[in-house]
């Protein structure tokens, strides 16, 4: 944050390094990021690739034929589980402890 340089460095100093910088706002939760990053992906992975396009208009046509026929399904994602379901779920990626 911009208060940080102000509690790490003199006021004219933290000021002209706070100039230096651009702050972006970030949501403190960005799991809508990783949605919207997740159906980015299978579009273009579904529906783009590999697939030439003539035209502007049959892009249009085929993206909204691969939404509908997506939105129709409504898969959705459960971004939430129990501690215990998350160990069995994702045991490949805990740390494997040798007694």
């Amino acid at each position: 944050t911009k208060g940080a340089f102000y509690e790490a460095f003199e006021p004219d100093r933290a000021r002209a390094l706070v100039r230096q910088i651009k702050f972006c706002y970030t949501p403190k939760h960005g799991s809508w990021l990783n949605i919207a990053e997740n159906e980015l992906s299978a579009m273009t992975r579904q529906c783009l690739s590999n697939r030439p396009m003539g035209d502007i208009k049959t892009l249009q046509g085929e993206i909204s034929a691969w939404s509908y026929d997506v939105n129709t399904k409504q898969q959705g994602v459960d971004w939430q589980m129990k501690l215990s379901d998350a160990r069995r779920k994702l045991k490949s990626v805990y740390p494997k402890i040798k007694s």
